[in-house]
C-alpha cells in the first residue's frame, strides 16, 4: 500500500475536522447506523465546506448509500448514535421531511420517479411543500431535454432522462446540500457527460454536493475532496487530486 494510504488508514483524524461541528457548513460526527441488527455505518465523521463537491467512494457494500440515507435522515438505516449538523443546526434527531425542509435533498439511486405523472407534474409536486428552489423555467433552462418532454409520462423517459428529472426535482426544492447516489449508474457515456455538465452547473451556483459513485474516476474529476469507505468506516480522506494520483490506494480500496 502507498505511504499515503498507510498514513490515512483507520479513520478521519481530529486534524481533518472542525473542533466545533456547529461552526462548519456541514458536519457529521461519529455516525453509527443499523438495518435491524446489521451494523452498517460504523463511526463515520466528515466535514463538508460550503460550495464544494465531496466524493464518497468505496466498493459495493462499503456503506456509502447507507451513509447518504442516514444523512438525509431516512428511517432506514436507523441512526443510533452520532450527530449531523447543517449551518449550525442539529439534524440528528430530525425526520426526513424536516431535513429536506432544512435544505438536505437526496437523489436516490432508484430515482423514485412517480408513475402516472408527467415530467412537469413530478416537478410541480416537488414544489408543493414549503422550501422552494428553482422555478420551472429555470429548471427547463438547465435541463432542456426535460423541457422537450414536459408533457410526457415521466416513467417512459430513458434512464438518463429519468436521472435528469430526479436531479431537477431535488433542485425544485431549497437545496443547501445535495446528496447524489450513483447518478451515472447504467448510463451511456454520452449521458454521463451530460450529467457531469449538470453537476458542474450546480457547483457554479454554490450548491454543496456529496456524490456517491462507482465510477470513481469520473466522480473524482468533478470533486474537490474525497473520502473512501470500507466495511462501514472511513479509511481515507484527502483531496480528489491525491486520490487520482495514488494508483495504489485506488487499487486497494476501489479496484480501479
Amino acid at each position: 500500500m502507498s505511504a499515503l494510504g498507510t498514513e490515512r488508514k483507520a479513520a478521519v483524524t481530529a486534524a481533518d475536522l472542525a473542533a466545533d461541528p456547529s461552526s462548519t457548513f456541514f458536519a457529521v460526527r461519529n455516525l453509527h447506523a443499523y438495518y435491524g441488527e446489521s451494523y452498517i455505518v460504523q463511526g463515520v465523521s466528515l466535514d463538508v465546506r460550503k460550495g464544494e463537491i465531496l466524493a464518497l467512494l468505496g466498493r459495493n457494500g462499503a456503506g456509502k448509500t447507507s451513509t447518504l440515507r442516514a444523512l438525509a435522515r431516512l428511517d432506514n438505516p436507523e441512526l443510533r448514535q452520532g450527530e449531523v449538523w447543517l449551518e449550525g443546526k442539529p439534524l440528528h434527531q430530525s425526520k426526513a421531511w424536516q431535513a429536506s425542509r432544512s435544505g438536505i435533498q437526496l437523489v436516490p439511486e432508484d430515482r423514485r420517479i412517480i408513475s402516472g405523472l408527467t415530467v412537469e407534474e413530478n416537478l410541480v409536486l416537488a414544489r408543493i411543500a414549503p422550501g422552494h428552489g428553482m422555478e420551472l423555467d429555470e429548471l427547463y433552462e438547465h435541463f432542456p431535454r426535460l423541457a422537450e418532454r414536459r408533457k410526457q409520462d415521466a416513467v417512459t423517459l430513458s434512464g438518463g432522462e429519468q436521472q435528469m428529472l430526479a436531479v431537477a426535482r431535488a433542485l425544485a426544492r431549497e437545496v443547501k446540500l445535495l446528496l447524489l447516489d450513483e447518478p451515472y449508474e447504467g448510463l451511456a457515456p454520452v449521458i454521463v457527460q451530460e450529467i457531469e455538465r449538470i453537476v458542474y452547473s450546480i457547483k457554479e451556483r454554490g450548491i454543496t454536493t456529496i456524490i456517491v459513485e462507482q465510477n470513481a474516476v469520473a466522480a473524482l474529476r468533478l470533486s474537490d475532496r474525497a473520502l473512501i469507505m470500507d466495511t462501514g468506516e472511513v479509511v481515507f480522506t484527502g483531496t480528489a487530486k491525491e486520490l487520482l494520483d495514488d494508483e495504489g490506494l485506488r487499487n486497494e480500496y476501489l479496484a480501479i
